[in-house]
């Protein structure tokens, strides 16, 4: 019974059923977001969000029913629990905050797909380093966001009046969003020099800083392909070794035997 629920547990059709599962329960989400197929289609809805509860809740049991201890150990195994959990949640008496967070269960498909979790692996690894890159962000941002509101903010108080507008005027000009049109050239108008402040805002902010962050990710993901490069090639050297090996006593039992029947003269 254990093998056979293991089997099942860890075959490639359970798992794409999975995905499959939980893409249509990403769609069914989206068409409830519409006022006329939510009242139309309400009952048929709520009877396949149900279905997908227990289908999950059963999968995680099953899960555990297998894996046991080591389910608890592993970190994505508990990302699961904790999603599935959140969905068991009556949403009601007060707790209607987590009918909203039963979208939640579409993250399910990053564990169940190996890239993704790749990917997520890979981002939780370099948040040293975005963190950091981060730090540098803000203090840059803290900087000119100064200068900004003491060059600007008198001329175009709703961009600049206050530290806090201007760090989101400056966070706009940052992903280039309508910041040439939209807020450089005005104050060009009034200040013909304001480009030697917004050019190398934008030169550092987005061309220098923002790439650090995507280069320290890229970076994380070669990494991480390397080390399963090297694991696949130990485990093919470990392959290797253990059928040198049993080559190597077949031909010491094949020598023995060969030296048993000269012995017995039928040789």
């Amino acid at each position: 019974m254990y093998q056979k629920i293991k089997l099942l547990v860890e075959s490639k059709l359970f798992q794409n059923f999975i995905i499959a599962l939980i893409v249509i329960n990403g769609i069914t989400m989206g068409l409830e977001t519409s006022k006329s197929l939510s009242s139309n289609y309400h009952s048929w809805f709520e009877l396949f969000n149900t279905l997908v509860i227990v289908i999950f809740t059963i999968e995680i049991i099953l899960r555990i029913y297998v894996h046991k201890k080591a389910f608890f150990k592993d970190p994505w195994s508990l990302f699961d629990f904790t999603i599935v959990a959140i969905s068991l949640v009556p949403a009601s008496g007060g707790l209607e905050i987590f009918r909203v967070l039963r979208v939640l269960r579409l993250f399910r498909l990053i564990t169940v797909v190996p890239q993704m979790r790749k990917i997520v692996a890979a981002l939780l690894g370099v948040i040293p380093g975005i963190l950091s890159i981060a730090g540098l962000l803000m203090l840059f941002f803290y900087i000119f966001a100064i200068m900004s509101t003491q060059l600007f903010g008198e001329r175009f108080p709703e961009w600049f009046g206050t530290l806090g507008e201007s760090f989101y005027t400056l966070f706009q000009i940052m992903t280039l969003e309508s910041w040439s049109m939209g807020i450089v050239r005005p104050v060009m108008e009034v200040y013909p020099h304001a480009w030697i402040f917004f050019i190398p805002f934008i030169f550092l902010a987005t061309f220098i800083i923002v790439n650090l962050i995507i280069a320290i990710v890229v970076d994380a993901m070669n990494e991480m392909n390397e080390q399963e490069e090297q694991h696949i090639i130990s485990e093919v050297h470990s392959s290797e070794n253990s059928v040198q090996k049993e080559l190597l006593k077949l031909q010491n039992e094949i020598k023995e035997l060969k030296e048993i029947l000269v012995k017995r003269g039928e040789v």
